[in-house]
């Protein structure tokens, strides 16, 4: 298993549109192939900032079934244009 860590910075003022886009997005993500779960967290002191958890069964999983393909392109068309820059996009290992 995977973990990808996607740190999201929205524009201020935007963040309510934001989370009604992610409620629009996130059945692209969740029922990809590979994809384990989801989860969107909002920061409390940085109200404007987002950590999307999403467990992958294989970076593969993530590259391949859902970066490469149609899904992303959809994904981003809902949510990007909330974004106050790029998001900054992790993999994580279980280290025990």
């Amino acid at each position: 298993m995977v973990l990808e860590m996607a740190l999201i910075d929205v524009v201020p003022g935007r963040g309510k549109e934001f989370l009604a886009a992610y409620g629009k997005a996130r059945p692209t993500l969740a029922e990809t192939p590979g994809c384990r779960s989801v989860r969107m967290t909002q920061g409390i002191e940085s109200p404007y900032r987002f950590v999307l958890l999403v467990e992958w069964d294989s970076i593969d999983a993530h590259l391949e079934n859902f970066r490469a393909s149609e899904r992303f392109t959809t994904w981003r068309g809902l949510i990007g244009p909330y974004f106050d820059g790029a998001p900054v996009v992790e993999h994580f290992e279980d280290r025990g």
